[in-house]
């Protein structure tokens, strides 16, 4: 407080924080303090849409039996930019996507199939969540261990060795 008993205004400073998607304005108070009300909220939290479609690439990429290394290469990137990309913490722009979609033997709208109402619903609200359900199949197919028992599922024939996998699955995981 000042000597006229009134409070003394704190002075608020602004910066422009650059990224690679340009600037956010963020602001501190005199004591250095970020205000979290200028910054992006969820400046930390990966969009659910961000992380569907890098979910897409790392899965078609895996079933193409790409490293990440080698998809970098073609598209002129390091491989922790690819990671970045398959986490959904770097967004993908438009013209990215494309080459993707050609690197990747696939169409554009392949990134966004599978892709449920909540994550759209999740996505458009403020303060979106990024714990919102995976569809199990991209899930599944988006880790190198379920990828190769897809593989190696798809492969079996028999429809009662097909069945008894499935059941063993589902006691191994508490299901019945």
């Amino acid at each position: 407080m000042g000597r006229t008993g009134m409070e003394t205004p704190t002075r608020t400073t602004y910066r422009i924080a650059s990224d690679q998607h340009g600037g956010k304005m963020e602001s501190a108070d005199d004591t250095g303090k970020r205000d979290p009300g200028v910054a992006g909220r969820n400046a930390r939290k990966a969009n659910p849409i961000d992380v569907h479609v890098g979910t897409r690439v790392r899965m078609r990429r895996m079933l193409l039996s790409m490293s990440q290394e080698k998809l970098g290469e073609l598209l002129g990137l390091t491989f922790q930019q690819v990671q970045k990309y398959e986490k959904g913490v770097n967004r993908i722009g438009a013209s990215r996507l494309y080459e993707l979609s050609k690197v990747l033997s696939v169409n554009v709208e392949y990134f966004f199939e599978e892709m449920d109402a909540s994550l759209e619903d999740c996505a458009a609200s403020a303060g979106a969540s990024s714990g919102t359900e995976i569809n199990y199949v991209s899930d599944v197919l988006s880790s190198r261990d379920g990828l190769e028992m897809a593989k190696a599922f798809s492969r079996i024939s028999d429809p009662r060795q097909r069945r008894a996998i499935v059941d063993l699955i589902k006691s191994i995981a508490g299901e019945e």
